[in-house]
């Protein structure tokens, strides 16, 4: 072998981020044909040398087609930064592979098998020790876990970015390959021309500088310099009949053996290796730490800051003194010791009691469908057994694209009941975000109506296909549904349940709103469900007797758990808007219901149609003993107005989110004992049960940095503890570890909520709004809610939201209100108005804008998107357009 290192190409000098002193050439022996090939590498040996700093290990980073060692460029910058501030240090080797980048064109087609020996080779030439993790992109992530599978002696951990080493026998290749590799099309666009080049350059998000592209373009100027690009394209293999399917179908068998830390960074947007590719990887890799990063594509490595994710993986995982590999991501022994009773206890026990267990009202015919817990057991298990009847199994996903009811009901519970991974998103999430959130956790298998049926096929989501109701042989073929609920419910009449999952098994992953950005998949345990429903039912007194009325979707589903009837009202759930005073009336009378759930958005109407009101409507509604509106903070005067309509009932606003329904409660009374306080913002009350919350002290920058704790007055991110709090977020590691990120080490579950706050000398949390909404001032960190609370002193503001301008550190308050009367568009305040309230305000504000109405998230109706706000509030007043937020 070879080992001598060659002068340098030319055209290395000048590239953009490219420093020509981590370049090197070597000579490497090609062990079949005996020829020495030049490989360019960038190495940063010779630097770590210069700073006198030894190596923990080294990452092999293998590129892709059509790139070059210049895609990881940035990792090798970073590494060296990383490694003359103190951190461990790793040596980054990065490749061209032969025919690729600068290094030698050999004239011969590489196939897959050849790539992963001539990889080994020049591993070999180098002398390299391990510990090594591999780091790939694209096809270079298949000769990177080729070269892991075949060096289990040095291998350390494997990293990949969109890759693949498996493709589903009879489905067709992406349309970008298909299109590269047709007769008479792989030639022209690939070799003679820089097509292929130029189109995956194009798919960077944002589009990368012209200096970036040259750099790309430099080693294949000429058709010959890009021969190698159209070898590696025609070298895809897609089956048995290809060169290179063996070798792929064994790097991918030898990856499902892997138990080394792994890291898996996707774009979800890349044409090409999509989120089936992933889905693939994450079953092969189940310990594998994954992120997702939205919105990006391909090139992820020019997307999205990756060198800084594969860092922190490298010292939380894999340098010395990491752990070997991370703990199940589910598993919380410290606080799993409480009694467990699976979310399907009570209906088991009432299995055959005929009483109403399920009311739905808001039947599309205008009926009122009764269902007992009898039928509804019986419906269960019919359809838990008939799904695993046709091979549904344990931690498999299932999405329910079924609005709330009987059915949902139903099928949630079967699912849950033979382990299968229900995931729920909301349709209020609108077309594109429930897509984005049904194909990122990637399904299994699709139960759902028409319309929702019809959007998978449509966007070319995954998974199997159940319809809810039996459809016409036609429909189903348009549709791509194999089946309907009731024929998987008259398969599963005389078959076998299979075992129930254990408390520590993945239930389901619920979807947050979306209000602060794209939204999030929130993992549970069946523990930690059935822990949401042990603390509702302890804090509330609910039993079997109580009977619920639920307008708020996510506690509809809980009715069966907790052994209590519940009913629906007549209303469409996902826009809570429709929800009418007489509708609840209604469902309360015929359930003689004890306790009303409502979301915030849907009280807003109750109270606005009070009017229409009969006298027995307003008889069922004394009967009502507890109020409960959750999902976003209600004020006084919304909460004592629906506390008229149920003059009995105490009401509740509990603080929650998706990721831990259930934080603090408070009531009206609370709320009008808080209201003397002079503390700012919602107080939210204090913790439930055994709850805890802590406040991390914002610095100047308006940074959650201080240690958390229980000190009142100071203004912070609020952290939560419960037993009930979720997992981990789905596919999603960077932001599940920014989320328990310096949080208590007492062995509880820990979750940085993102709301800003404090406590009050009393326990009591106060809400003052979210990080992104913090203003960073020249007096320091500012929260919104209290100027906006008021705000809304003044009788001509129903609603109003205070955001910044201007730069970070120098913010300038701006107030955006509605008005009452509604404003018919958006302007300046009128002199008057901007008066009134630049006096009611503590913090000056530099301009008072006025819009029809605020822009709210979808499913709420309630949480002011501030971030929109105030972009818009900088544009306008810097002489933009005067167009509605």
């Amino acid at each position: 072998m070879s080992g001598a290192d060659s002068p340098l190409p030319a055209g290395l000098a000048d590239l953009a981020e490219l420093d020509p002193r981590w370049s090197r050439t070597l000579g490497v022996t090609d062990s079949l044909t005996g020829e020495t090939h030049d490989w360019h590498l960038l190495d940063t040996e010779a630097e770590l040398d210069r700073l006198g700093v030894t190596p923990v290990g080294t990452v092999l980073a293998v590129h892709g087609n059509p790139t070059w060692s210049y895609l990881w460029r940035r990792i090798v910058a970073a590494s060296l930064a990383a490694a003359e501030a103190g951190a461990p240090a790793w040596r980054v080797i990065a490749v061209d592979q032969l025919n690729m980048g600068f290094s030698a064109r050999t004239g011969a087609a590489r196939r897959l098998e050849q790539r992963v020996r001539d990889l080994g080779e020049l591993t070999d030439t180098l002398g390299l020790s391990g510990p090594v993790v591999t780091l790939g992109h694209d096809w270079g992530g298949v000769v990177a876990l080729g070269w892991a599978v075949d060096h289990p002696e040095l291998l350390a951990g494997i990293a990949s970015l969109n890759t693949a080493v498996h493709h589903p026998l009879g489905v067709p290749i992406p349309a970008p390959l298909r299109l590269a590799t047709a007769r008479g099309v792989l030639a022209t666009s690939t070799v003679s021309t820089p097509a292929f080049l130029e189109t995956t350059l194009s798919l960077a998000r944002p589009a990368l500088s012209v200096e970036v592209k040259n750099a790309y373009r430099e080693p294949y100027r000429s058709a010959a310099d890009r021969a190698g690009i159209g070898a590696f394209v025609a070298d895809i293999p897609v089956d048995e009949r290809d060169v290179s399917y063996r070798e792929l179908r064994r790097i991918a068998a030898g990856v499902s053996m892997l138990t080394v830390p792994a890291l898996l960074l996707w774009g979800p947007d890349d044409p090409i290796f999509g989120d089936r590719y992933l889905d693939d990887l994450v079953d092969r890799l189940p310990h594998a730490e994954v992120h997702r990063f939205e919105g990006a594509s391909h090139l992820i490595a020019e997307d999205r800051p990756y060198a800084d994710a594969v860092l922190t993986w490298l010292a939380d995982r894999v340098a010395p003194g990491a752990p070997a590999s991370a703990m199940a991501a589910d598993a919380h022994p410290a606080i799993d010791d409480a009694p467990y009773a699976p979310l399907w206890a009570a209906l088991d026990a009432r299995r055959d009691d005929d009483a109403d267990a399920i009311i739905d009202m808001a039947t599309r015919d205008g009926s009122v469908r009764h269902v007992s817990w009898r039928r509804l057991n019986d419906r269960v298990r019919r359809i838990a057994a008939g799904l695993a009847s046709i091979g549904v199994r344990r931690g498999q996903r299932v999405s329910v694209l079924v609005p709330p009811g009987p059915t949902l009901t139903a099928v949630i519970y079967a699912c849950l009941r033979i382990g299968a991974v229900v995931v729920v998103a909301d349709a209020g999430l609108g077309v594109k975000g429930l897509s984005r959130a049904v194909r990122g956790a990637w399904p299994d298998v699709i139960i759902g109506e028409v319309k929702g049926l019809a959007a998978a096929k449509a966007l070319g989501w995954p998974g199997l296909r159940i319809s809810t109701a039996t459809l016409p042989w036609a429909s189903r073929r348009a549709l791509g549904v194999s089946d309907s609920l009731a024929g998987i419910a008259a398969r599963g009449a005389d078959a076998a349940l299979p075992a129930e999952p254990s408390p520590h098994d993945l239930a389901a992953i619920l979807f947050t709103s979306g209000s602060t950005g794209p939204a999030k998949g929130v993992r549970y345990t069946h523990r930690q469900l059935s822990a949401v429903r042990d603390v509702l039912a302890a804090h509330f007194g609910i039993t079997a007797d109580t009977g619920l009325v639920t307008g708020f979707a996510p506690f509809a589903l809980l009715g069966p758990a907790l052994g209590t009837r519940s009913a629906t009202p007549d209303m469409d759930v996902s826009a809570p808007r429709t929800l009418t005073a007489r509708a609840v009336a209604a469902a309360v009378r015929e359930a003689d219901a004890r306790m009303v759930f409502l979301s915030p958005a849907a009280i807003l109407n109750v109270v606005a149609t009070a009017g229409e009101l009969t006298a027995n409507d307003r008889a069922a509604l004394e009967g009502v003993g507890t109020f409960l509106s959750t999902g976003a903070p209600v004020g006084e005067p919304l909460l004592a107005a629906t506390a008229a309509l149920m003059p009995n009932a105490e009401p509740h606003t509990p603080y929650g989110m998706t990721e831990c329904l259930l934080v603090t409660d408070i009531t009206l009374d609370g709320i009008r004992a808080a209201a003397d306080a002079p503390d700012r913002g919602v107080c939210v009350g204090a913790p439930i049960g055994d709850n805890r919350v802590l406040i991390s002290a914002l610095d100047a920058s308006g940074r959650p940095v201080g240690e958390p704790g229980s000190a009142p007055g100071v203004l912070g991110e609020v952290v939560i503890s419960a037993r009930h709090l979720k997992s981990s977020y789905d596919r999603l590691w960077l932001t599940d570890r920014a989320a328990t990120a310096d949080t208590p080490g007492d062995g509880g579950r820990w979750h940085r909520t993102g709301d800003v706050g404090h406590l009050d000398t009393q326990g009591r949390l106060w809400i003052e709004g979210r990080l992104p909404h913090v203003l960073t001032t020249a007096d320091g960190p500012v929260a919104p809610v209290g100027t906006e609370q008021q705000l809304e002193q003044s009788p001509r503001v129903r609603r109003a939201a205070v955001v910044g301008v201007g730069p970070e550190g120098l913010r300038q308050a701006v107030a955006v209100v509605e008005t009452v009367p509604a404003a018919s568009k958006p302007g300046l305040a009128d002199a008057d108005l901007a008066a009134e309230l630049r006096a009611l305000s503590s913090l000056p504000l530099v301009a008072v804008l006025v819009v029809p109405e605020l822009p709210t998230d979808i499913r709420h109706n309630s949480k002011i998107d501030r971030q929109r706000l105030s972009a818009w509030a900088e544009a306008t007043l810097a002489g933009g357009r005067m167009e509605r937020p």
